[in-house]
């Protein structure tokens, strides 16, 4: 199990590197691209994208309103776009991977839990690195139809990471690697390309702090720089197109984290992502998160609010994911700057079913529902409820955490109680 674990970080750490773009790990400065160095290409730039898709001003204006739906997840908009592209350019791998990018965000709002669309977006992918591999083989200079292999490849193998098909994403993740190898001969030619390299700078660096245990692994990979990835992310996102939004969506994660806190920065990235794609789940949820943190809570509580409306009326984009995050912020914000109980009792229970629902029942916002609600019930003297709910802490808390040595003190100052069988029973019925 172990091994098994660590083969799936080794291969995740190489997808997060990767992700969608070719990258070329550097230390210069390449935050300015107004500047094309020539030193690593054979050719002037015009030149050397010739026929490109990725480069071509009038395609981007074409598919602005694609690329805008997709994030916005209206998504059957934007595919009708891509397949009128694709009917267009047969043999160019670029609609294909679109379509397989956009059935991609279809999956992550779950966390990647929801399987139903996984043929559909192994179908894209694999149409895309076909194409792209007779692209290729007809001219080895083509560097866009590596782009294209390196990030179909990478995508294919980061879900197959998630689905812990081990022996197929390392073979995917070897290909694009290779892929990735080739295409550096266009470093430095679009933004586009900037992205991946600002990802490995940032990851490559960040993961030998994080995880000291993959250090040799990464003997294998140049070094990286983490202030210089943050410097190319904000350079993406001001200046890409179609990895614009997918630079700001790691930026603002990146920026929020315990690292860099640099949680102003990251809460205005969210905001901008949020009202540009109002309509986008994870989006949304990073906004109320960053805003909840920060002790923004009306816009907290807007957002929250807006979350859960559009999850009841089953917009795409929003699944149980978004509400677990919502009801907590509701719950803990209708207890503390309203005082209404009844409220935060029902949004806390709420917050709990969808805890159980998404399976992530072993810390965070799972915990903190129960927790509260034991207090509360402890608060109105209904020792079963409280100790119903102080159980589920004892069970799930790290026993080093403050929370099991609260839940596991009450217990203990009511042991009768605590083995009551009838408790155990309304126990079990709220399951």
């Amino acid at each position: 199990m172990q091994i098994s674990l660590l083969i799936k970080k080794v291969i995740l750490f190489g997808f997060v590197l990767l992700m969608t773009q070719p990258i070329v790990a550097q230390v210069i400065d390449t935050t300015t691209l107004q500047k094309v160095e020539l030193e690593n290409v054979d050719i002037a730039p015009e030149a050397f994208t010739s026929g490109w898709l990725l480069t071509n001003q009038d395609i981007q204006i074409e598919l602005d309103g694609a690329v805008q739906n997709l994030y916005n997840a209206k998504h059957d908009k934007a595919e009708k776009q891509f397949r009128s592209l694709g009917r267009r350019y047969p043999h160019h791998p670029m609609p294909d991977f679109l379509l397989g990018l956009s059935t991609w965000w279809k999956i992550l709002p779950s966390n990647t839990l929801n399987k139903q669309y996984d043929k559909v977006f192994y179908t894209y992918m694999d149409s895309a690195i076909a194409k792209g591999e007779k692209l290729y083989q007809a001219d080895n200079k083509n560097y866009e139809a590596c782009f294209f292999l390196a990030a179909a490849y990478s995508f294919s193998a980061r879900l197959q990471a998630e689905r812990h098909e081990l022996r197929k994403a390392t073979i995917n993740s070897k290909r694009a690697l290779d892929y990735l190898e080739l295409s550096k001969e266009a470093n430095g030619l679009s933004s586009e390309f900037l992205f991946g390299q600002a990802l490995f700078n940032y990851y490559a660096s960040w993961i030998s702090l994080e995880h000291p245990f993959l250090r040799p692994i990464l003997l294998f990979f140049p070094k990286g720089n983490r202030q210089l990835g943050i410097q190319q992310l904000r350079n993406v996102s001001d200046n890409a197109f179609y990895t614009s939004t997918e630079a700001k969506y790691f930026l603002l994660r990146i920026l929020g984290s315990d690292r860099e806190n640099q949680q102003e920065a990251a809460l205005a990235v969210a905001k901008d992502l949020v009202s540009r794609y109002p309509d986008n789940g994870p989006f949304a949820r990073e906004y109320a998160l960053l805003s909840f943190e920060q002790g923004r809570f009306r816009d907290c509580e807007k957002v929250s609010l807006d979350i859960l409306d559009k999850l009841n009326q089953g917009y795409p984009s929003y699944e149980e994911l978004s509400g677990r995050y919502a009801t907590y912020y509701m719950g803990w914000i209708q207890q503390t700057k309203y005082k209404n109980k009844a409220k935060a009792k029902e949004y806390y229970q709420r917050c709990i079913v969808f805890s159980e629902l998404t399976e992530l029942t072993q810390g965070g916002y799972y915990l903190y529902a129960n927790r509260n609600l034991a207090k509360m019930a402890a608060d109105e003297n209904n020792a079963i409820a409280a100790r119903r709910y102080y159980q589920v802490v004892l069970d799930k808390a790290e026993r080093s955490s403050s929370l099991y040595q609260e839940a596991k003190e009450y217990l203990k100052q009511n042991p009768r109680a605590a083995n009551n069988s009838s408790s155990k029973q309304v126990f079990s019925r709220t399951r």
